[in-house]
């Protein structure tokens, strides 16, 4: 597998000429053609990677950011990120390289009743009876009907 020369190149030869087919062509369509789709992807890639805002991409390594991330939300309106996901996949798959069990865990964390930031809801009182043998007199009649 090939190595990449720089700290922008997000892809190897291999693996670029592995996406590169599943991209959309120019053919058929009107405006200005696709350039060089290697560079436009590999910023939208170096844009995730680094978490950068899309007007900080380096202008010399991608080109004009607006250019970027047209490219980038027409390519996921149309699906074309879909696409390529779903044919690496398959590709893995078929190669044994996913593993696909899957952990679920069932642990839960129970939070304080404060922390909800939520009111409660009214309740009854609960029935309680006094050590003389009086019932509560905050008791409800239900309440009171199930004690007695």
């Amino acid at each position: 597998m090939g190595q990449t020369k720089s700290r922008f190149r997000q892809f190897t030869d291999e693996q670029w000429e592995r996406i590169e087919p599943l991209l959309p062509s120019n053919e058929g369509r009107q405006g200005h053609p696709f350039h060089d789709n290697r560079k436009v992807v590999e910023g939208i890639i170096y844009r995730y990677r680094a978490g950068i805002p899309w007007r900080d991409l380096p202008r010399e390594e991608f080109g004009a950011w607006q250019t970027v991330w047209k490219r980038h939300a027409r390519y996921a309106r149309d699906g074309t990120w879909d696409r390529i996901l779903q044919v690496i996949l398959a590709d893995a798959d078929a190669a044994g390289l996913i593993d696909w069990n899957v952990s679920v865990d069932a642990t839960i964390c129970r939070a304080h009743q404060h922390g909800t930031n939520t009111t409660r809801p009214d309740q009854d009182t609960i029935t309680r009876t006094a050590p003389t043998g009086t019932v509560n007199p905050q008791v409800t009649a239900s309440a009171a009907h199930e004690v007695g």
